[in-house]
């Protein structure tokens, strides 16, 4: 079995991405590892993400691994063709053996902290400071700034 997604969010500032994943305890940053775990070939009864090759699946740029856990499935971090930025692939089937758990449903974990990166990043450019931050009941994150 297979499940692979395609995130549905851009990643275009390559530092804060792998910023934002060493923020996350339970996940590590692996620079210039070229392929990612996953189930390891497609048998079809899932669709393969749009724009995507069948043979470039299990191929990355970077990964993401969950700490601890040598049987979990990991993230590809694939360049964009046109070089705009990057995706990130992972396969949730069964959880990914532990990944889904780590990067949150639909890597929202991974899509919040590195939200928070590049707001934090092109608030200080404009020389706001950060003040507090907090999260919120329902897990949204709250940034107060001060100009």
């Amino acid at each position: 079995m297979s499940h692979v997604v395609k995130m549905d969010l851009e990643f275009t500032d390559l530092d804060e991405l792998r910023a934002a994943v060493e923020s996350i305890p339970e996940l590590e940053w692996r620079e210039n590892q070229k392929t990612y775990k996953w189930w390891g070939h497609s048998v079809g009864d899932y669709p393969i993400p749009q724009g995507v090759k069948e043979e470039d699946l299990g191929k990355c740029d970077h990964a993401i691994a969950v700490k601890g856990k040598k049987n979990a499935y990991e993230v590809g971090v694939v360049a964009k063709a046109d070089g705009s930025g990057y995706h990130l692939i992972y396969d949730f089937y069964g959880g990914g053996q532990g990944l889904v758990e780590a990067i949150g449903k639909d890597a929202c974990k991974v899509k919040q902290a590195y939200a928070e990166k590049v707001v934090l990043k092109a608030a200080r450019a404009k020389g706001f400071k950060l003040v507090h931050q907090q999260t919120t009941a329902e897990g949204k994150v709250q940034l107060h700034l001060r100009g």
